[in-house]
């Protein structure tokens, strides 16, 4: 254990959070849990022109939904943003940044320049030598930015925990901004002020943040402090190698959980996209994961995604619950694809474990369940008939409706001796005429095993519904 581990996940709520964030998120998480650490929750809210409405509730409800608790926060960078400009202007006093005042018309000039002649994007260093003529903010009609003298000469050793050592050549860097003409930090400010202050100890983060890097180590050693320890976590990929998106299915988390999909098995299926306990081992429990979870076992490589693979895990896990625990995690997916049928939790209790074995998200379950609160069933004649003369279809209805009307108890395996003999009777296939009786009962071809079903519905809804399948022949 070791307590001086301090890791934070910083989403910018700028979008609803999507399966790369969580598994970010998730990784720190397991991290901070395994080590005996602090998780840290900081809300990266100073792009105010991209942030999206009601994007912070959804990221702290997906956070809690999956069981991600944070021991600290969540923080705002928004309501910190007095500290950020005085750090800004404190390395401008000390030389190792400057104010800008190009405008935005001379920024858009320098760029389509660059473009015309092949040159690789970068700010041009226009205002770097000044000098001190122009001191801040007020001083000129163009409102300035703060700049960070990028060292011209030079190496950045950035030294990862997953990919070893990283070399950078400093020539490559740009002045980059630090403080926005509207007075908000950039990432690159806020991330290493917060970081510092907040005194992380690893910043677990995706790749692409990689490139970023040198530029935050300019910046620590800048302010003569000491960066933490980074490891940057392999790309998410979709099945066909290319970047992870939307058509692979990686919607956001909430999508997931709307869909049915168990915070366990999501726990389970994400620690797996870089991270892996050997080269079998897939069904964990949380508590199996936080206790093996190392930066040690991180993948270099880009994890793939795989959403059959992620359905096949949440089924197992729904078939892994008690019969009790599926029942109330399905009532609220019944009640809201029912709204107009009464869903006592009693009943529920008996039908859940009729299609727990063929439910892979909770989200289908409303479809497997709903002929038990109907009324009346859909359906026509043919499906009824299945395979069977009309006539054939009619005995069978006739002779099972006087089979059952016969039973004392109203029990699986008393309807079931009672009535298999009646197919041999009539020298019928077994599949064809229970497959009658299924659609009468059921209103589908497809079913629940079926005695078990029409014990649950009970004698008085299985007598009407066979008795009107036989008005309908």
């Amino acid at each position: 254990m070791d307590a001086s581990v301090r890791v934070r996940f910083a989403p910018s709520p700028t979008g609803y959070p999507h399966l790369g964030n969580v598994r970010t998120a998730l990784f720190n998480w397991l991290f901070a849990r395994h080590t005996g650490g602090t998780f840290i929750l900081r809300i990266e809210d100073t792009d105010q022109a991209r942030k999206v409405e009601g994007a912070v509730e959804v990221i702290l409800n997906s956070l809690q939904w999956m069981g991600m608790d944070w021991d600290e926060g969540p923080f705002y960078q928004s309501q910190r943003l007095d500290m950020y400009r005085e750090y800004g202007e404190k390395l401008v006093n000390e030389g190792k940044a400057y104010y800008c005042y190009c405008s935005s018309e001379r920024l858009d000039a320098m760029r389509q320049e660059q473009i015309k002649l092949k040159q690789p994007p970068g700010y041009d260093r226009h205002c770097r030598d000044l000098g001190h003529e122009k001191t801040g903010w007020g001083d000129s009609a163009v409102a300035p930015v703060i700049r960070f003298r990028s060292p011209l000469e030079g190496k950045t050793v950035i030294t990862d925990l997953i990919r070893g050592e990283v070399i950078f050549e400093n020539s490559t860097l740009d002045d980059f901004v630090l403080l926005k003409s509207d007075g908000y930090p950039t990432y690159h400010l806020a991330n290493i002020v917060d970081d510092h202050q907040m005194q992380i100890s690893h910043v677990m983060r995706a790749e692409e943040w990689l490139s970023s890097t040198p530029r935050h180590v300019l910046l620590y050693a800048a302010f003569g402090w000491q960066p933490p320890r980074f490891a940057h976590l392999p790309m998410i990929l979709g099945p066909d190698k290319s970047k992870l998106s939307k058509r692979h299915g990686a919607t956001s988390i909430d999508e997931y959980r709307d869909k049915g999909y168990l915070p366990e098995a999501m726990i389970n299926f994400l620690s797996l996209l870089g991270w892996s306990l050997d080269d079998k081992t897939e069904i964990m429990t949380c508590e199996e994961i936080i206790k093996n979870f190392t930066i040690e076992r991180v993948s270099k490589t880009a994890a793939v995604f795989n959403a059959a693979k992620l359905e096949w895990m949440n089924g197992v896990y729904i078939r892994n619950l008690s019969p009790q625990e599926f029942s109330d995690r399905c009532m609220p997916f019944v009640k809201q694809a029912l709204p107009d049928m009464v869903i006592e939790p009693g009943y529920m209790q008996q039908i859940a474990p009729l299609v727990q074995e063929r439910a892979r998200v909770l989200a289908e379950v409303p479809d497997l369940v709903d002929f038990f609160f109907s009324d009346k069933l859909e359906y026509d004649s043919a499906l009824l008939c299945g395979k069977l003369e009309r006539a054939q279809a009619v005995e069978v209805l006739n002779r099972t409706i006087r089979a059952l009307e016969n039973i004392h108890e109203w029990l699986a395996g008393d309807m079931e001796a009672a009535i298999r003999p009646l197919a041999e009777g009539l020298e019928l296939k077994a599949g064809p005429f229970f497959g009658v009786l299924r659609v009468a009962v059921t209103g589908r071809t497809a079913s629940p095993p079926l005695f078990e079903t029409m014990e649950v519905l009970g004698r008085d809804r299985c007598m009407a519904r066979l008795k009107a399948a036989l008005q309908k022949l």
